[in-house]
C-alpha cells in the first residue's frame, strides 16, 4: 500500500493532465503530482526516452528492466516486462535479465548494454575500455541515450520505491 494517499487527479494542473492524457491510468501518474511542476518536467524527459530515442527499443527494455531488478523495484519491472514484450523482447531475453541469471539468451551488444548497465547504477562510471567498445558497437548518440536512460530509471525506481507505488490491479492495464 502506498505510504501517501494518491493525489486527486481532479486537482491537478491541466498541464499536467495534457501530459497523461493519452497515457494508461498508471498509480505511477496518480503519485507523480505530489511533486508539482518537476512532475511535468519527469513526464517530459520519460516521454523522450520512450518515444522519440534513437536507441532500439529492446536493448532500452534490457536497460530499463535491469535497472529495475537491480533496484528490487517490482512495480518497475513489472510495468516495464509487458512494454519489453510489447517490443518483441523474447521470454529468455527477459529471464537472462535476472540476477545471477544464464545470459546466453543474450547476444554481445545485449550483453554489453547489460553490462555497461550494471556498472552504471553499481559504480557510476563505467571502465574506458567498457565505454569504448560500447561507442565502438553501438553510436556515440545512441550511448549517452541509454546513459540518461539507466539514470532515468533509477530515479524512476527509487521513486516508486519510496513511495511504495501499488501495482496496478489485473485488468486495469490494458
Amino acid at each position: 500500500m502506498a505510504r501517501i494517499p494518491y493525489f486527486d487527479l481532479s486537482q491537478a494542473p491541466e498541464s499536467y493532465l495534457q501530459l497523461i492524457g493519452s497515457r494508461p491510468p498508471l498509480n505511477l501518474y496518480r503519485m507523480l503530482p505530489h511533486a508539482g511542476k518537476a512532475a511535468e518536467g519527469f513526464l517530459a524527459l520519460g516521454g523522450a526516452i520512450l518515444r522519440e530515442n534513437k536507441l532500439d527499443s529492446k536493448l532500452r527494455e534490457i536497460a530499463i528492466l535491469r535497472v529495475g531488478i537491480l533496484s528490487g523495484a517490482s512495480y518497475e519491472v513489472h510495468q516495464h516486462k509487458r512494454v519489453a514484450r510489447r517490443v518483441g523482447l523474447a521470454e529468455e531475453k527477459i529471464a537472462a535479465l535476472e540476477k545471477g541469471a544464464d545470459t546466453s539468451a543474450l547476444d554481445e551488444t545485449e550483453k554489453m548494454v547489460l553490462a555497461y548497465t550494471d556498472q552504471v547504477l553499481l559504480h557510476v562510471k563505467a571502465p574506458a575500455a567498457m565505454f569504448e567498445a560500447l561507442c565502438e558497437r553501438l553510436t556515440p548518440g545512441v550511448v549517452a541515450e541509454l546513459t540518461l536512460v539507466i539514470g532515468f530509471y533509477m530515479l524512476v525506481s527509487r521513486f516508486l520505491e519510496n513511495f511504495e507505488v501499488d501495482i496496478e490491479p489485473p485488468g486495469t492495464i490494458v
